[in-house]
């Protein structure tokens, strides 16, 4: 059987705020928030996802809160930036939004010749939003003020600072079957055929860069979809077979995942589409309520009065 890596899954970044981060992402960008839930490691911060209409691997954004923690720095071994899709001629309307509610932004081309708006979230996470020219038929969501006509419709690709090109694009190439589509200067493009979006890595060689700093404002880790367990364990045992570390396959309420570091240092995680995001609540709710795993149900009433209010 040809197995396959169907481009990404989620980005995970953390931020020092729910309230905040969540006012950012879905009034000023117009995300859904499609769950709202915990870390399971540590129950008393917020685990939130943003993403489409239907939250589809692809279009998700993960995010740890830890309210209050300390800012944390990019650096070589990490992810740097997310780029978001969004619809063909529309950054205008994006531009006036930003300068609304006065966000600065930085607009122009990037090194493949796409353009782009780049801002930072609250934390100082940098993310653009990007039209691609590709097309892109995922549907976003219909926020008060953001019509569909400009709604982001997932994750476009994901941006890595390293070192040395090679040691990660051996992992990209040999192991997940990404091929090199361009290169400029310093920056080498990876695309997968196996998808049509959320396809793409973007590596960014810094021999001299500085380590990075993971907390508050970064980027935790880069998820990868495979949407069978036969696939999992069949790229599993490839990424063993090179002499990396893999972490034992790990069960959350929504997706089953394994971990391991790629030579460049980056945090990679591979992750499956079953059983969703919609397990334990209808497309139409999603986000609505808090959920909890059944383990940590018993807390429900503490960490309810212990957790930040968020609206709906």
């Amino acid at each position: 059987m040809n197995y396959k890596i169907a481009g990404l899954h989620h980005i995970r970044s953390i931020a020092s705020s729910a309230l905040r981060n969540h006012e950012f992402y879905t009034k000023l960008l117009g995300l859904r928030l499609v769950k709202r839930t915990v870390n399971v490691d540590d129950p008393s911060a917020y685990h939130l996802y943003y993403g489409n209409q239907a939250g589809d691997p692809g279009s998700l954004l993960s995010v740890l809160c830890w309210e209050n923690i300390g800012p944390g720095y990019t650096g070589t071994g990490m992810a740097r930036d997310i780029s978001f899709s969004v619809p063909a001629d529309c950054l205008g309307s994006w531009i006036k939004r930003f300068r609304q509610f006065r966000i600065d932004f930085e607009h122009g081309y990037n090194s493949f010749g796409e353009e782009y708006l780049r801002s930072n979230d609250p934390d100082g996470l940098s993310f653009n939003l990007v039209t691609s020219g590709r097309k892109d038929t995922r549907l976003g969501w219909q926020h008060n003020d953001i019509p569909l006509s400009m709604a982001i419709k997932g994750l476009h690709s994901v941006s890595l600072a390293v070192k040395n090109t090679e040691s990660t694009a051996q992992t990209l190439i040999d192991i997940f079957g990404y091929s090199l589509s361009r290169q400029h200067g310093d920056n080498s493009r990876f695309i997968t055929d196996a998808v049509s979006n959320a396809n793409i890595i973007d590596l960014v060689e810094i021999p001299n860069g500085p380590d990075g700093y993971v907390a508050g404002g970064t980027i935790h880790h880069v998820a990868f979809f495979v949407d069978s367990d036969e696939s999992m364990h069949f790229f599993r045992g490839k990424i063993l077979s090179t002499g990396l570390s893999i972490t034992p396959k790990s069960d959350v309420a929504y997706f089953s995942s394994f971990y391991f570091r790629e030579p460049g240092g980056i945090l990679f995680e591979l992750a499956s589409g079953k059983p969703g995001l919609t397990i334990d609540e209808s497309v139409e709710e999603l986000g609505a309520k808090l959920m909890l795993p059944a383990r940590l149900e018993h807390l429900r009433d503490k960490l309810v009065k212990q957790l930040p209010p968020l609206p709906r």
